[in-house]
């Protein structure tokens, strides 16, 4: 069908006027409008000092702010899938965490597929998990642990903050390469399971960094730190792995984005985010948490992530570990 001449002319003038628009807004320095990155704990703890952190760094460098959203519920799947289905425009980050790779495994039937729907663009920092026991436990070492628990197998009672924690993953994983049985105790929270094991309740926990003043009081004792080597917080707390080869369970943080967000923003936010790994009063601060920097490039990241998953995806499988 031919169109008048004036209506021909109104729709080009348009489509023009809208090309010019489009054109503008794709122009538009990123970024150009405030960021959220969403963080799937509350308020308060490590994971939100560390996204606070990161969010001051890059408001400052990138002259707009950098806003924490809380979301918190479903061990961060709420706060995941918010990011999953949000705009693919750089203006929704996510803090992913260890609990990332192991839910992709853990839970049977999630909305989102976590590998497929988030892009990792940038690593910050990993920290440490210990081996603890209260100090009236028999093994003074991780060897005499092993030992203890092949000569008693299933006496050993677990503690855990939760079924499918990082806590309780790593000690599934010893389990597994030390050929042990324990009985797990799933508690919630860290606290509670910590509070039990300084009263003597439960035998061993996988704490965090929170655990480190016990140790230090002589209320808990050490076996390992889960890291792959020492810890410069506790230098004289051996690795795992000098016992139990190529054993490794980080608690680690990292920034993600929506699939199909530009690769021109993920690698602006990369180098931006390694530069902040680089200043000493940022590694300073992630020490005070017991975090130390991990910088890697946007593809490292992604290897290490889909890495990750895979180890706990094997170990959630190996134990048959099922959400109640």
């Amino acid at each position: 069908m031919l169109l008048p001449r004036r209506q021909f002319l109104h729709l080009a003038a348009g489509a023009a006027a809208f090309s010019a628009t489009s054109h503008i807004a794709m122009a538009q320095p990123y970024p150009s409008r405030p960021v959220r990155i969403i963080v799937g704990y509350p308020p308060g703890g490590g994971a939100d000092i560390v996204a606070r952190l990161i969010c001051q760094w890059l408001a400052e460098r990138l002259g707009q702010p950098f806003v924490v959203e809380n979301r918190p519920g479903a061990a961060t799947n709420l706060a995941t899938e918010t990011a999953a289905r949000a705009p693919a425009d750089g203006y929704t980050l996510l803090l992913i965490t260890a609990a990332n790779t192991i839910n992709a495994t853990l839970y049977d039937k999630p909305t989102f597929d976590f590998l497929r729907d988030i892009t990792p663009l940038a690593s910050i920092s990993r920290g440490l998990l210990l081996m603890a026991v209260n100090p009236l436990f028999p093994a003074k070492t991780v060897p005499e642990f092993i030992a203890y628990a092949k000569a008693n197998q299933g006496k050993i009672n677990m503690a855990s903050p939760g079924t499918g924690s990082p806590n309780h993953v790593a000690g599934e994983m010893l389990k597994m390469m030390a050929g042990i049985t324990m009985t797990h105790v799933p508690y919630r929270g860290e606290s509670l399971a910590t509070t039990d094991l300084l009263g003597g309740q439960v035998h061993v926990l996988f704490p965090g960094g929170a655990a480190i003043e016990y140790i230090r009081a002589g209320k808990l004792r050490a076996l390992a730190v889960t890291t792959a080597r020492r810890s410069q917080a506790l230098p004289e707390i051996p690795a795992m792995a000098e016992f139990v080869p190529s054993y490794e369970a980080n608690v680690w943080f990292g920034v993600g984005a929506p699939k199909s967000t530009p690769v021109e923003i993920i690698d602006r936010l990369n180098i931006e985010i390694n530069a902040c790994l680089a200043d000493h009063k940022v590694k300073a601060r992630l020490a005070d948490l017991g975090h130390e920097a991990m910088p890697m490039t946007q593809s490292e990241f992604e290897k290490f992530v889909a890495a990750e998953t895979e180890k706990w995806g094997k170990v959630i499988r190996t134990a048959s570990i099922k959400l109640e």
